[in-house]
């Protein structure tokens, strides 16, 4: 896929030890795509100096001479930090330069830039931030994840365009399901604006499937689960601590004696096997929707292979025109309202 991507090389936990040798190992893997990374030259140059000739031919380095810290308020990052790696990056995409940015950095600071720089598509009242969840027929794209606290009908109804419009782009589904996430599946259940989404959304063309439950997320009930930022963001917390539980459980059980070490190594590959299926690493890249351009936002704490997974969610989403897609779905909306 012939496109380049902007990198906010200095941004999350780990800055350009992750960024550079992620966007390295993207390239190897897509042989025409191309990235832009961002940063400190003086930093991100010496990092190149090994990689092979048909990689290095395809990556530009630009200048960024500041960074945004990652608990920095994002209204200092916003007016104080206009030569961040990460405005740069967001510049690029503003520019055409770059079909897409990648950043780990800051999630307040780069919705803000995001917002102000590219600014939000018509029909757009607020970007919302969607994440791919494992489910047991896959995977569940879920939005939003905590960009917007309070919401009304409409926006929830934005949200159902807006996620549907993703899984189309990147799925490849020509109409995939979206619910609504509630306390109940009834029509009579959750709070008043929930009950009004609810009926925005089954006269809104989408394919919608209607109420769906906490535990319909990992059943794969839906391939979108929509909802407000506040309860979007508790679900997203509580299923990583409760995979982090389990997780400590499980390896605390084979550890507690002989036998059950044993166990162990005859289990190993099963439980290799489970690892790589539910690996969060494999997840990460949450796109800002909503906006004039492909914004994905990377876990800060992303190692090099999941950084590199954020890089490959936004060639897929920029090349197969997600924006174009979301665009056009919302001047259909705004005929029909």
């Amino acid at each position: 896929m012939d496109l380049s991507v902007a990198i906010d090389c200095m941004g999350g936990d780990h800055g350009p030890s992750v960024t550079v040798p992620a966007a390295c190992a993207f390239l190897k893997r897509d042989p025409v795509a191309h990235v832009i990374l961002v940063g400190d030259p003086a930093v991100i140059e010496p990092m190149l100096d090994k990689v092979e000739p048909s990689v290095r031919q395809r990556i530009r380095v630009q200048m960024a001479s500041q960074v945004v810290g990652m608990d920095e308020p994002p209204a200092n990052a916003l007016r104080g930090k206009k030569d961040s790696s990460m405005r740069v990056a967001i510049n690029l995409v503003k520019s055409g330069e770059a079909k897409a940015a990648i950043s780990a950095g800051n999630t307040g600071a780069l919705m803000a830039i995001s917002r102000f720089v590219l600014k939000t598509l018509p029909g757009i009242d607020r970007p919302a931030i969607a994440t791919i969840l494992p489910s047991k027929r896959g995977r569940t794209y879920m939005l939003d994840l905590g960009a917007n606290v309070d919401c009304s009908a409409e926006h929830l109804l934005q949200f159902g365009i807006m996620g549907a419009m993703l899984v189309s782009a990147v799925e490849h589904k020509e109409r995939p399901t979206v619910g609504l996430l509630n306390i109940g599946e009834e029509d009579i259940k959750g709070n008043d604006v929930v009950k009004q989404a609810g009926e925005l959304l089954k006269t809104s063309g989408l394919n919608f499937h209607g109420n769906v439950e906490g535990d319909d997320i990992y059943k794969g009930t839906t391939d979108v689960v929509v909802c407000d930022g506040f309860v979007g963001n508790v679900a997203l917390k509580t299923s990583e601590g409760l995979a982090q539980m389990l997780a400590t459980f499980l390896r605390e059980e084979f550890k507690r004696n002989l036998l059950t070490k044993l166990m162990a190594l005859v289990a190993m590959p099963a439980l290799s096997h489970f690892k790589r299926r539910v690996d969060h690493r494999q997840y990460n890249g949450a796109a800002l929707l909503g906006l004039r351009g492909v914004v994905v936002k990377s876990h800060g704490s992303a190692d090099a292979f999941a950084f590199e997974k954020a890089i490959e969610r936004a060639v897929e989403a920029a090349g197969n025109q997600l924006i174009e897609r979301i665009s056009d779905r919302m001047s259909v909306h705004g005929e029909v309202a």
